[in-house]
């Protein structure tokens, strides 16, 4: 019989109407029942754990519950941010500048707090980390599920969506994220749940924060992003560490996106294990071919987008498995898992896919992935 291939995602997914309204009453630094939010977020955790599990995915995550965003959440775990940072739109969306305007006035933009690094950063909250832990190993243990990760932001993505109004400079500002977001790194590993870097500032930020920049300079960029991120994971073993890269969770031209294999030596160069990309979407699905070129190393495992998490279409199983057999050709089954392009709820309160059809999508990523491991 033919070894399964193991299904995940990406991490976010959509947190109930109350959690919400909690979420962004911290947000905005409002009064809200601290203890009401710790129970809002405990339920929340133990729900989409047991909805992961019920469709029958391998790896599941807390869907990040606990947060107002996969970056912007750092300012209340680290002292040192204040203010509000510039928002750019991508370059993709000023070149059509109706339908910019048409997203906006559709509330389809995230509102919430991005403020810039004012002051020399430390850390302040370790409690909120010990809670999701806690959380998640409950919630997994309650369900005799062992295989679990959480997200993190990498020290790039923090600088790109937090920019440094501080230090000296943008390497040294990152280089001193790095060396407070390790002790967060290591502290999720140390629990034996997977910890996932989402770096969207390797692929989204070249057409976004670096729209100014040419490729080149944005690829020496890159480096430096990833020499800070393997900085913090000095202490963390590879083989609990997946990386997901992304060119933005919007639905839009993504005319400006840099190609896969422009970033893929970069990438490739991180201290992680599995990597997530997008590939099911209309702009990046025929990226599968890179690997043929850029063979992905005997020690990675390679997550591809099978789904697409912007749109309320749900793919039907056959679909699924033929993009899976697709990467087969250029990357050992050994060496694969199925995943999505991304989260399924970004931002809290943000985000057009429905909770429901979020699952039905995930259970089709099951069923297409049961399909091809039998034919790979």
């Amino acid at each position: 019989m033919a070894s399964p291939i193991l299904t995940t995602h990406v991490g976010s997914l959509p947190r109930s109407k109350e959690l919400s309204e909690l979420l962004f009453k911290k947000d905005k630094g409002e009064s809200f029942d601290k203890n009401l939010f710790d129970d809002v977020v405990k339920k929340n955790v133990e729900t989409v754990v047991n909805r992961q599990l019920d469709v029958g995915i391998d790896v599941v995550s807390d869907g990040e519950m606990s947060k107002i965003s996969y970056a912007t959440y750092v300012k209340d775990r680290i002292k040192g941010f204040s203010g509000e940072s510039e928002r750019r739109a991508p370059a993709d969306l000023d070149d059509f500048p109706e339908y910019k305007d048409k997203i906006a006035k559709s509330g389809g933009t995230p509102t919430y707090t991005r403020p810039c690094c004012t002051s020399d950063l430390e850390l302040q909250d370790e409690e909120s980390l010990k809670k999701d832990i806690s959380n998640f190993s409950n919630a997994l243990s309650g369900a005799s599920h062992k295989k679990g990760f959480l997200n993190a932001a990498s020290p790039g993505v923090i600088s790109v969506f937090m920019p440094n109004k501080f230090y000296q400079d943008d390497d040294e500002y990152m280089e001193k994220l790095s060396l407070l977001m390790a002790n967060e790194y290591k502290a999720i590993t140390d629990a034996n749940i997977q910890l996932q870097l989402d770096c969207p500032d390797l692929a989204l930020a070249r057409h976004m924060s670096y729209k100014s920049l040419s490729d080149e300079d944005f690829l020496k960029r890159g480096e430096k992003q990833i020499e800070c991120m393997n900085n913090a994971l000095v202490d963390v073993s590879t083989d609990m560490v997946r990386m997901h890269i992304c060119w933005g969770n919007y639905e839009g031209p993504h005319t400006h996106d840099i190609s896969l294999e422009k970033i893929l030596p970069i990438i490739l160069k991180a201290k992680v294990k599995y990597l997530l990309i997008e590939s099911s979407n209309p702009r990046h699905s025929h990226e599968w071919k890179i690997f043929g070129d850029i063979k992905l190393p005997h020690d990675k495992v390679l997550i591809p987008g099978l789904i697409d998490s912007t749109s309320n279409f749900v793919e039907h199983p056959e679909v699924v498995a033929d993009r899976l057999i697709q990467f087969s050709t250029v990357v050992p089954k050994d060496q694969l898992m199925a995943g999505t392009d991304c989260g399924f709820s970004t931002f809290a309160g943000f985000g057009k896919i429905d909770e429901d059809i979020c699952y039905e999508k995930l259970h089709a990523l099951v069923e297409g992935t049961k399909l091809a491991s039998k034919v790979i």
